[in-house]
């Protein structure tokens, strides 16, 4: 059970986002959304441990088959659950399925005891203008994920609401995926939600104005290089029925001690960090109460 307003036992399911593409690489290892997450925890309490199941390439079916009985094995008294941007990209996409999927996890997650906390999506097309028909996708799967989280008592942290979110600046160049400054928004949000001890709201705060607006000719000309290098690869994939997330297994598959994790983590700042125009949400300096 949670000590001191901490948790011992932390379980994360999901995709690549909790996974955490976009944050480091398969070389130096990823880190991510989740990982922050931990890290957030092991402020509060440093006895807790951790598990990531999350695999890259995943359907909400696949993540709920696949992961759901290992993280009831645990015995979790925290769990996030977060999955279906996999399935609004397919051309069958169902949101109720999906959500089905979700709310299904959710019921056996809280049925055990365990807190679960999960997030909406936010528009994406705000950061790829080739993405605008998915937007009332992304709607009704907000709507089906905040329904289902209602009905379970699980807890919502409102990504999906919040501009800075959209802001480019926090996508790694792909656009699929969150970079360092986005999975640490999403950390930051979710411990919000749950109350953690020392997280606040700064995570919705918009970032420094950019000095310049990129020209038409600039913004087109990031759109084909986008198609070529991503999308292109990604449309590929699916015409083959092949998955990112083929043959790869979860990076942390059982409840390790998530202190050690975190002291062994050389921390790489980002630009606006490096810059000193924006501290990480979930910083020491980001919790300083505003005078």
């Amino acid at each position: 059970m949670p000590v001191a307003g901490g948790y011992l036992r932390y379980v994360a399911l999901g995709d690549s986002q909790t996974e955490g593409l976009g944050d480091g690489d398969d070389v130096r290892g990823l880190r991510g959304c989740a990982d922050r997450f931990a890290e957030l925890l092991v402020a509060v309490d440093p006895e807790v441990r951790y598990a990531n199941l999350a695999v890259r390439g995943s359907l909400a079916g696949q993540v709920r088959d696949r992961q759901l009985a290992p993280a009831l094995a645990m015995e979790p008294d925290l769990a996030t659950v977060v999955a279906g941007v996999n399935d609004l990209l397919r051309p069958g996409f169902d949101a109720d399925e999906v959500a089905g999927h979700l709310e299904a996890m959710f019921a056996a997650l809280t049925g055990q005891g365990a807190r679960v906390a999960t997030v909406t999506f936010p528009d994406i097309a705000r950061i790829t203008p080739l993405a605008r028909p998915l937007a009332p996708r992304i709607t009704a799967l907000n709507d089906r994920i905040r329904e289902a989280a209602r009905r379970h008592g699980v807890v919502v942290a409102e990504t999906g609401l919040h501009p800075v979110l959209t802001d480019p600046r926090l996508w790694s160049p792909d656009r699929l995926h969150a970079g360092p400054l986005g999975h640490a928004r999403i950390a930051a949000a979710v411990a919000d939600a749950l109350g953690l001890p020392g997280s606040d709201d700064s995570w919705t705060r918009p970032l420094p104005a950019e000095p310049l607006t990129p020209s038409r000719l600039r913004t087109v000309g990031a759109e084909l290089r986008w198609v070529g290098s991503f999308l292109g690869p990604w449309l590929g994939r699916r015409i083959r029925g092949r998955s990112s997330g083929d043959g790869r297994q979860a990076k942390r598959p059982e409840l390790f001690p998530a202190g050690p994790l975190i002291a062994g983590r050389l921390r790489e700042p980002g630009p606006m960090e490096r810059s000193g125009l924006m501290d990480e949400p979930g910083s020491k300096e980001a919790r300083q109460p505003s005078s």
